[in-house]
């Protein structure tokens, strides 16, 4: 049984039938990706899809600045822009998650609820460094450099409680 077979009737596109949909309406349709991969609903409104469209291009380009600049993050906006374009585009979304560099991470966010051992690591690491950068060398007054270092704790607190299904036991 497929995605769209278990829909309720009155979610299925008005031109196909239960066994498959015409063409035309298949952009329309639930986009599932993967099999054990959960399915968005495309939005119906053409302005909301433009407009999740433009903000995970916009998400895109925010990670991949992310990949280089230390201070922003990748992976949030990556997540963030996969959400977009299940919304809005099956076939950016699939692009997405099956790109080589981002893919993994993305779907085992989707799957899972679960950032990889490794990235959460690295991402403390980088975000750890860069607060300290910034507290030493551009932070003046003592109460922004506490404010700073505080705020560092408590990210890397929260993104470390985040599970790992492949954290080292």
């Amino acid at each position: 049984m497929t995605v769209r077979d278990a829909e309720p009737p009155s979610r299925r596109d008005p031109g196909g039938d239960a066994a498959g949909a015409s063409p035309a309406s298949a952009s329309s349709r639930q986009y599932a990706g993967a099999d054990d991969e959960p399915a968005a609903r495309v939005h119906s409104s053409r302005v909301v899809r433009g407009l999740l469209v433009a903000c995970g291009v916009l998400c895109v380009a925010l990670g991949a600045a992310g990949l280089v600049l230390p201070v922003l993050p990748t992976t949030p906006f990556m997540l963030l822009a996969a959400f977009c374009f299940a919304r809005a585009s099956p076939a950016l979304h699939r692009r997405l998650v099956e790109s080589r560099l981002f893919g993994p991470t993305i779907r085992e966010w989707q799957r899972h609820h679960a950032i990889p051992w490794r990235t959460k690591l690295t991402a403390i690491a980088l975000m750890s460094a860069t607060l300290t950068v910034s507290i030493v060398f551009f932070v003046r007054p003592l109460a922004l450099q506490l404010a700073l270092a505080a705020l560092g704790v408590v990210l890397a607190a929260w993104l470390y409680r985040i599970p790992s299904r492949d954290r080292p036991r």
